[in-house]
This record gives structure tokens, C-alpha cells and sequence, in this order.
């Protein structure tokens, strides 16, 4: 079973842009919703942001306005554009299946915004 792989984080000033991409296979991604997750230091791993085999979409509270989930089927690759970010963003960024499989979590892309 290959995980998907995620890239595109780094450290960003408050207020600045990243935008994730996530690379999947054909059997995780092919058909099914889609979405990114993080985790913070020291806290559990959220839900941030979802996105169905159609292209409906819905984001936390946290991130919405902010965040914009995308997919392009024909590449098996999810996107997460992030504006106006805020040091509370700061985390691992993880991409899975809605819900989310264990056997699925990649190692994340690290984001850091600095206040």
C-alpha cells in the first residue's frame, strides 16, 4: 500500500500564502472524497478541509475564506491553497480519504507561520 505524499509546506510570515499538494494513488483517490488534515504540537489531529469525487467541498470554521481545497482527477492530486495565514495554522498537514484511513496517513508537509 503506497501513502499518499504530501509536499509544499515551509515557514511563511502571518498573512502569506502555501499552497499543499498531494500526491495519491489511483486506489485511494479514484472515486472517493478527499480532504487535508493537520496536527498541531501537542494537540490531536483535525479535519480541515474536504472535498468529494465531484468537486463539492466544505472547511472547517477554522479555515473557511482562508483555505481552498481543489483536485485534479486526471492526476490524482488534491490541493490546498492557503491565504492570509495565521501562526495557529502551524502544523503538520496531512492528506487522506474522507474519513480518514488509518492505513493512509502519509509523513505530512510542516507548516510555520510566523507571527
Amino acid at each position: 500500500q503506497v501513502q499518499p505524499v504530501e509536499s509544499g509546506g515551509g515557514l511563511v510570515q502571518a498573512g502569506g500564502s502555501l499552497r499543499l499538494s498531494c500526491a495519491a494513488s489511483g486506489s485511494i483517490f479514484r472515486f472517493n472524497a478527499m480532504g487535508w488534515y493537520r496536527q498541531a504540537p501537542g494537540k490531536q489531529r483535525e479535519w480541515v478541509a474536504g472535498i468529494t469525487s465531484g468537486g463539492g467541498t466544505n472547511y472547517a470554521d477554522s479555515v473557511k475564506g482562508r483555505f481552498t481545497i481543489s483536485r485534479d482527477n486526471a492526476k490524482s492530486t488534491v490541493y490546498l491553497q492557503m491565504n492570509s495565514l495565521k501562526p495557529e495554522d502551524t502544523a503538520v498537514y496531512y492528506c487522506n480519504r474522507v474519513p480518514g484511513r488509518e492505513e493512509y496517513w502519509g509523513q505530512g508537509t510542516q507548516v510555520t507561520v510566523s507571527s
